[in-house]
């Protein structure tokens, strides 16, 4: 199999404790740190001056910076935040995908062509986010999207035919999965090359099909399962709405049953998928639309949640320095869900040893890697890219 579909992915570094102050009015700029389950998962660039470090809990954290800010973490609320920089980008390239919040990606191609190149693409992305949200961003393009989010915090275009190489180097840990990195690093695996080497057979018997995911993440093999497939009509599901949704309570009721219904017949057909297209028409026709991509099997709370987070983002988001982007000028209608990216449940199916553990056997997988380099968002040309040495990474999805 031939390298995955070159990737173009924007990282927006401590995207919680971002989208804190644009949505609660926390100073980014002083001592903050983003906590779930009493540990902290992401944290401003003056707390890491003072000794704050993801996984330390509040305590600890608050005893090395007396100062802190303590915010609790809020999925919708970093959701919210996002989509302003989503639609951003949607200005200048097409096709893009939500990762997750703080982070979204698409095919490097198509800007690459018509902007003059990956780095002239990566730059203009980087420069509109900044004038239009007043968010600093960076970018990484390598072939497929793990080794592209990979790249991105490092500021980093990898070049074609260079992306098994750049991952070979890469720590276990870049795969975000703790509880495996750890067991890979006390049998002496130690780098996603080495443990691209082991043979596959051994890891699946091992490690189960999240290990067998995760190495082909390693050797840099396309990280979408193999088999997938485009959907048939009658997967997609559509809500007709008797009033327009306008409140973030009645939406989330609605993204809920929704959901339901597409798992429910994904299920029906022994399907799951792992990209989520999100449609919405509001009472003046205005139509609505994004993609949310997953590396695993999107659940049914998966899906609700996506959706939830998506309509909070259109009917509520706020940009940074307290500007609305537009709105939809009435009420939602009609929401529709497309399941994108199906497979086979292959990964669920009964075990040798009779279990049913398939994807969530594994720690949940979170797109990480550690980065000594950080490009600035917004300034002159050079400062976008320029290198900032010694910055510690807040290592994960989060930040």
């Amino acid at each position: 199999m031939g390298e995955p579909v070159r990737t173009l992915l924007l990282w927006c570094p401590d995207w919680p404790v971002l989208a804190a102050e644009i949505v609660d009015g926390v100073p980014a700029t002083g001592p903050v740190a983003v906590l779930h389950a009493n540990r902290v998962i992401a944290c401003s660039e003056q707390a890491r001056a003072e000794g704050v470090r993801r996984g330390l809990r509040r305590r600890e954290a608050q005893g090395r910076c007396s100062g802190l800010t303590v915010v609790d973490h809020d999925p919708g609320r970093d959701a919210r935040a996002f989509e302003p920089v989503v639609a951003a980008v949607e200005e200048v390239a097409v096709g893009v995908e939500v990762i997750r919040p703080g982070a979204c990606a698409l095919a490097a191609r198509g800007p690459s062509r018509y902007l003059g190149g990956e780095e002239a693409a990566a730059e203009r992305i980087v420069e509109h986010v900044a004038l239009s949200c007043a968010v600093e961003s960076q970018i990484g393009v390598a072939a497929g999207v793990f080794a592209a989010g990979l790249a991105a915090r490092e500021g980093r275009i990898v070049p074609p035919g260079g992306t098994s190489e750049f991952l070979a180097g890469q720590p276990v840990e870049a795969l975000g999965r703790p509880a495996l990195a750890d067991l890979l690093r006390r049998l002496g695996v130690r780098t996603l090359g080495d443990f691209a080497a082991l043979p596959a057979g051994d890891v699946l018997a091992r490690f189960g099909f999240d290990g067998a995911l995760a190495q082909r993440l390693a050797a840099g093999r396309d990280d979408r399962p193999l088999a997938v497939r485009r959907p048939p009509v009658d997967l997609t599901v559509t809500a007709d709405l008797d009033e327009p949704i306008d409140r973030i309570d009645v939406a989330a009721f609605a993204a809920r049953t929704l959901a339901e219904q597409l798992h429910e017949r994904l299920a029906g057909h022994g399907l799951a998928c792992t990209r989520l297209g999100i449609e919405a028409v509001t009472a003046h026709g205005q139509e609505l639309h994004r993609v949310w991509r997953h590396d695993g099997l999107l659940t049914a709370a998966a899906i609700a949640d996506r959706v939830r987070w998506q309509l909070d983002g259109w009917l509520s988001g706020a940009r940074r320095g307290g500007d609305r982007p537009a709105r939809p000028t009435a009420g939602i209608i009609r929401l529709r869900l497309l399941p994108d990216g199906v497979l086979a449940q292959a990964g669920l199916q009964p075990g040798l040893w009779g279990d049913r553990r398939g994807t969530r056997a594994g720690a949940p997988r979170a797109e990480s890697g550690a980065g000594p380099a950080r490009s600035r968002g917004g300034g002159h040309r050079g400062a976008r890219w320029r290198a900032i040495p010694g910055r510690p990474d807040p290592a994960g999805a989060l930040g």
